[in-house]
């Protein structure tokens, strides 16, 4: 079994829950609550800035040219595209993209940002792989059931499209091989990638949660 699939088998009952989400549910059912999304998207668009630097980092620290290049370039294309897709959604509702950038993280959004950042300047390549692997293969994964779900167009109908597209899917493949090449390439990271995936993937589960709640500091 591939490592990638491995830690799929891991995370199973995460990504069990995250499908079964009530905010993933209603989006899929076009019913989801307005203010409930757009948390989403404030708090995804300040994320994606950490998810950038992580690649970045990363790309840094890899070894060979053609890794240290592809990092790299995914950190451009978060920034350069999947970024202006949040601009996008939020210029549909109205909200200012220079209010994007001054949105305050809510703690869950905070605490995934701190761990990856983290572990892309502390933790190993293998570590990275596996911390930086569940936001894209659990993306491509809910918004496929998603779409399952889903049984006409509604005005959330472009995120279930960005996230099960062409180019997102390459994307998550690139991610799966990266995992499945530290796997083989450092066994003893074993258990360290592992812990990392499980930590990403509970926070994926936490971040949809938060935007449900519309999560914030009460104090």
């Amino acid at each position: 079994m591939a490592f990638s699939d491995a830690l799929l088998e891991l995370g199973e009952p995460i990504w069990a829950a995250q499908k079964d989400h009530p905010f993933v549910t209603e989006l899929a059912a076009g019913t989801l609550e307005e203010e409930a999304f757009l948390h989403w998207v404030r708090q995804d668009y300040r994320y994606l800035l950490d998810y950038a630097r992580t690649f970045s980092v990363a790309g840094a620290r890899a070894r060979d040219e053609e890794t240290m290049t592809h990092l790299m370039g995914v950190a451009h294309t978060v920034l350069d595209y999947e970024m202006d897709l949040h601009r996008e959604f939020a210029a549909e509702y109205g909200i200012d993209p220079a209010e994007l950038e001054t949105v305050e993280k809510a703690p869950t959004c905070r605490a995934y940002g701190d761990f990856l950042v983290r572990t892309a300047h502390e933790g190993s390549l293998a570590e990275i792989a596996a911390a930086i692997y569940p936001c894209g293969q659990g993306y491509l994964d809910v918004a496929a059931h998603m779409a399952e779900l889903s049984e006409e167009e509604h005005r959330y109908t472009p995120f279930i499209e960005k996230y099960t597209d062409e180019e997102f899917v390459e994307a998550v493949d690139w991610m799966r091989e990266f995992v499945d090449r530290c796997g083989e390439r450092y066994p003893g990271e074993h258990e360290a990638m592992e812990e990392a995936f499980l930590t990403s993937a509970r926070l994926e589960g936490e971040f949809w949660e938060m935007a449900y709640t519309q999560e914030g500091w009460e104090l």
